[in-house]
């Protein structure tokens, strides 16, 4: 392998995926397969467009739409890339069903785009609401890139993880452009949230009034118009604040939309007792409860108005004045004799329809309220997190976890599906999540993120020995999965949530911008050794690892199906990972040895990751070109790093 070749796999490896040129490939390949005769060339003819939609179709130079001051710059938020990556600490378990990065959202998202694009069934965030009196991340300058941003600010901590906490800002209301910057936030994590979610995904988004009109109008450009579901009204409060100068503000909004609305189902509600209650079965019918419903139209059809006879003592029943019957004469004669008729007890009532229980809809369709007796309300979400951290008022505003369950039902969220939270705050996703699994013995799993904002010195979760809210909801997780083994031990074996932080890659990223032959002769030698990092201390093998596994699109290590590391007789340790058609990736960061490439034929994975740095010596070339003539005659893939 050559140089070039092995940079070039570098500089593959070294970014995240361009979300906006995936999604100008989408498009393009749709447009070829609609309207091949618009694209030439691997270019749309905006001319031959227009005349395939007619003039009607073509919006005018002004149109329609939200527009903001810094909306471009938002735009070009989307077609930035990350080498970042999320390094594992070191007390995370070998797996886990769940996840919690601690970083700043927009670079996650970015980092999570290789390995969970369309994977995720459901998103809820609760974002800031732009009170006036709240904070939220967002650029102070857009066009500066995240190392430009961070040479400028020196905003790493002393462990050298990124650190954007500056750009918390409080957004007065009398800033000009109020709105504007929450949007310019919004706008590129909403964006990247769609890309990760399921052809039949859903995403719900808690917003109250101050900007619930602008994420209407924002969502319908992201997700699409025709993709929205509702917009939920959640009673969030029930006694009615006297000190309010207006009016009493006893609710949120939660927008949610459908990745294709085509490709989703909407999950049922189940039925009540009290619902249920209402079927008897009087006659004693085989097939069982029934209810009757009327049987006559609030207005006069002469065709449908007729006597209906009672089989059974021939009385003849009319509707009563100025109503007709229902349905045809016809149909309701074969209604009586299927027995779907009713006379009541005695035979001598105006007829009714039976509808069976049986038959009715097997669940509730959701509605538009949310009331807090059936899913919470702000005040049952701070007990639960006052029961978790001894009764201290930690986190001020914890959504209740039946909000989030009833979400997941609605969103039908089935067994391992992932749910995303990428605005945790105290961590009321993972808790529900958690909980629902336990209840039904499911195995869906959260991926939740936030970032380490600061908390105030005078808050009690400040006083009481936390820092960040990130710090609070590492806690509350922790404290809810210590809380679920000790009451359900049976059910929660496997229950675990691995904690990761936003971090520089572990390995050089490769300039392509050089230009001067000597810097890139320079660069050459400098990437002899890709890797940052000592390969031999164990946590850096395990940074690495988990690394390789997100950009090969594999998940995180400790949420993955992976081996313990297997150490050979030679000395050279093996890490294993079984990938999702369930053949084998192997990866080896220590010095090549003969004895593993008798063990790599020997078992044949699908795919073998080394590190340039493995092949040492005066014979380093001749080995790796030996090994890679060998696998390849095995079809065994190399990658070289």
């Amino acid at each position: 392998m050559t140089h070039t070749d092995q940079q070039s796999e570098v500089a593959a490896l070294g970014f995240s995926p361009d979300a906006l040129a995936e999604r100008k490939n989408e498009l393009l390949a749709l447009l070829r397969q609609t309207a091949p005769e618009i694209v030439c060339d691997n270019q749309i003819d905006l001319e031959r467009l227009k005349a395939l939609l007619g003039q009607e179709r073509t919006a005018p130079a002004e149109h329609y739409e939200l527009s903001w001051a810094g909306k471009t710059e938002a735009r070009r938020e989307i077609q930035k890339t990350t080498s970042h990556t999320l390094r594992p600490s070191e007390g995370n378990p070998e797996q886990a069903p769940h996840m919690l990065i601690e970083g700043e959202n927009l670079e996650v998202l970015r980092v999570l785009q290789k390995s969970y694009y369309g994977k995720v069934k459901m998103i809820y965030i609760d974002p800031p609401y732009n009170t006036g009196n709240d904070s939220f991340v967002y650029p102070d300058d857009y066009s500066e890139t995240l190392d430009e941003y961070q040479r400028r600010t020196g905003e790493k901590n002393e462990a050298g993880y990124l650190n954007k906490q500056s750009l918390w800002k409080k957004n007065s209301k009398e800033s000009g452009q109020y709105h504007s910057a929450w949007l310019s936030m919004m706008y590129p994590r909403l964006y990247l949230a769609r890309n990760l979610l399921r052809e039949d995904g859903v995403i719900f988004i808690s917003i109250d009034d101050n900007e619930a009109a602008n994420l209407k109008l924002l969502c319908d450009e992201i997700f699409g118009e025709d993709n929205f579901l509702s917009n939920i009204v959640w009673q969030k409060k029930y006694s009615p604040q006297n000190d309010a100068k207006y009016f009493s503000d006893s609710h949120e909004h939660i927008l949610c939309y459908a990745r294709n609305i085509e490709d989703f189902t909407i999950g049922l509600l189940p039925r009540s007792e009290e619902a249920n209650a209402r079927y008897k079965n009087p006659d004693d019918d085989p097939r069982g409860p029934w209810k009757s419903s009327d049987l006559t139209r609030q207005e006069f059809r002469e065709r449908d108005y007729y006597a209906i006879v009672n089989p059974d003592n021939g009385m003849e029943f009319y509707p009563p004045s100025g109503n007709s019957w229902g349905r045809p004469e016809s149909k309701v004669k074969e209604l009586i004799d299927d027995g779907r008729i009713w006379f009541g007890p005695k035979g001598t009532s105006i007829p009714s329809i039976k509808r069976f229980l049986s038959e009715v809809k097997q669940g509730i369709t959701p509605q538009t309220i949310w009331e807090r007796k059936d899913v919470g309300d702000t005040q049952e979400g701070k007990k639960i997190v006052k029961a978790l951290f001894g009764n201290a008022a930690i986190f001020e505003t914890p959504k209740p976890t039946r909000l989030i369950q009833r979400a997941m039902l609605v969103a039908n969220v089935q067994q391992g599906d992932i749910v995303l939270d990428f605005f945790a705050g105290s961590g009321t996703t993972v808790h529900a999540v958690m909980e629902l699994n336990i209840s039904d013995g499911g195995n869906r799993q959260c991926i939740c993120v936030q970032m380490p904002e600061l908390l105030e010195e005078n808050s009690e979760a400040y006083k009481a020995g936390y820092r960040t809210i990130a710090d609070i909801t590492r806690a509350r997780i922790d404290k809810v999965i210590e809380k679920f083994k000790a009451e359900y031990p049976e059910k929660t074996e496997g229950l675990a949530c691995a904690h990761f932080t936003l971090a520089p890659s572990n390995f050089k990223v490769w300039r392509n911008d050089l230009a001067d032959a000597d810097a890139i002769r320079q660069q050459l030698e400098i990437f002899q050794q890709t890797e940052k990092t000592d390969v031999d201390a164990p946590e850096s093998q395990t940074a690495m690892l988990t690394e390789l596994l997100l950009k090969q699109g594999l998940g995180a290590l400790g949420v993955h199906a992976i081996s313990k590391p297997r150490t050979l007789d030679c000395g050279v340790t093996l890490h294993r990972v079984l990938m999702p058609d369930d053949s084998q990736l192997w990866l080896c960061f220590e010095p090549y040895v003969e004895a593993l490439r008798d063990e790599i034929i020997k078992a044949k994975p699908a795919q073998m990751i080394m590190l340039n740095s493995c092949f040492v010596g005066e014979k380093a070339d001749e080995q790796l070109s030996n090994l890679q003539l060998e696998l390849a005659g095995l079809d065994i893939g190399l990658l070289v790093i």
